[in-house]
């Protein structure tokens, strides 16, 4: 996937200016799009994530990594850059048509921010950088809606909480059941949902949640940290399912999906995680413990202190029942658990070889783990991660 002859040295040219300016471009897509439509701020994009200015860095750091893929060697896939947001975009049931009205208003706010810069052949280029991105999210998002038995727009469906339980003092798990009595459904190990509530003002806002328990079950779980909001409206959701959503109770919920999925073979894993990022984690442990899995698995988890560490128990019981399983833990404030004082270190920790990692939790956490795994020779490509939140990896990368 290549830009033509006449678009790559365009955008080859122009790209450091395009780039020093994406932030500022992003911020007035938005602007001009909820201007226009203010429904999707409301009922589809996520309130918190546009006042801390997670999303508009996100799609910022997006945008320039398809264009300097596209301009890659050959060789080199800018598919890969997708397939996070495809899946993120596939539960919330995202549109074809969706893309020309984010080209409409993108393109208008390249031009109010780079002015007479735009001249008709460097919006032509650019036009083709969009559609590339955003054709291959499309063929991607399809792809997914098909997997999942699904389409676009369709992905929800009401399910019933069944059960509530208390994991620590910000943690919540919710059991979930379709209202129409059927089976909650299949999905991978380390998958999300996406769940939709009512917020105080009456929009219908929308956060992801991983499932925290295994496959094969009639009903799904989920494990809510509350957020505690600051200024504006961080905590939205995960405020209205701790303090007013109980058993008995309605949600809708999306059909499961997520690119951080237990792996198939016997090879050999690293599951890390922190604080809430144990829950994709844990499914996995979960799923291999009921497959009665002989995989070598090294299990690493780090958090604030035994009280804080959702499902301690749980992880700790199923990795004991592993015949090839070994579990660590960090704690900053350890007591007398037993635990290791201060932050996951992987330099204490033996990884075979040809270990595949899959980690979990806050993005400092994510790039440390990182860097230690590729300083001990861990290839880049067994390296697999999921961030709550926009992705704000390939910036930091």
């Amino acid at each position: 996937m290549l830009l033509s002859e006449t678009s790559a040295p365009v955008v080859r040219a122009t790209l450091p200016v395009i780039g020093a300016h994406l932030d500022r471009i992003a911020e007035r897509f938005y602007g001009r799009l909820f201007e226009a439509r203010p429904e999707l701020l409301r009922d589809l994009f996520n309130r918190g994530n546009q006042a801390n200015g997670d999303q508009r860095r996100a799609l910022a750091g997006s945008i320039a990594a398809w264009a300097g893929l596209l301009l890659a060697d050959e060789g080199a896939d800018p598919r890969a850059v997708i397939s996070r947001i495809s899946h993120k975009h596939a539960s919330l049931g995202i549109t074809a048509d969706q893309y020309k009205l984010v080209h409409e208003h993108l393109f208008a706010a390249i031009v109010e921010v780079l002015g007479d810069a735009v001249t008709p052949e460097v919006a032509a280029a650019w036009d083709e950088v969009y559609w590339s991105m955003a054709d291959a999210l499309i063929a991607a998002e399809a792809d997914l809606y098909r997997a999942a038995g699904t389409g676009p727009g369709l992905v929800w469906r009401r399910m019933r909480v069944t059960g509530r339980t208390r994991e620590t003092a910000d943690v919540v798990s919710f059991t979930l059941s379709p209202v129409d009595g059927t089976p909650a459904g299949r999905f991978r190990p380390g998958q999300y949902v996406s769940v939709q509530v009512a917020a105080s003002d009456g929009a219908r806002q929308i956060r992801q949640y991983s499932l925290s328990a295994a496959p094969g079950r009639a009903e799904w779980r989920i494990s809510v940290k509350r957020e505690r909001p600051y200024e504006g409206p961080d905590g939205e959701v995960s405020t209205v399912l701790h303090d007013e959503v109980f058993p008995g109770d309605e949600i809708d919920v999306s059909a499961p999906f997520g690119d951080l999925v237990l792996p198939e073979g016997d090879g050999p894993l690293l599951l890390a995680s922190a604080g809430i990022g144990i829950t994709p984690t844990l499914s996995m442990l979960l799923a291999l413990a009921r497959e009665k899995s002989a995989r070598p698995v090294t299990v690493v988890h780090g958090d604030r202190h035994p009280d804080a560490h959702a499902h301690r128990v749980q992880q700790e019981t199923v990795a004991a029942e592993l015949p090839e399983a070994a579990l660590h833990v960090w704690y900053e404030e350890p007591g007398t658990s037993g635990a290791r004082e201060g932050y996951p270190d992987l330099s204490a920790v033996d990884l075979p070889a040809d270990v595949t990692a899959l980690i979990c939790g806050p993005l400092p956490f994510l790039r440390a783990t990182r860097s230690a795994l590729l300083s001990r020779g861990v290839p880049a490509e067994r390296i697999h991660y999921e961030v709550f939140g926009p992705d704000l990896w390939r910036g930091a990368a």
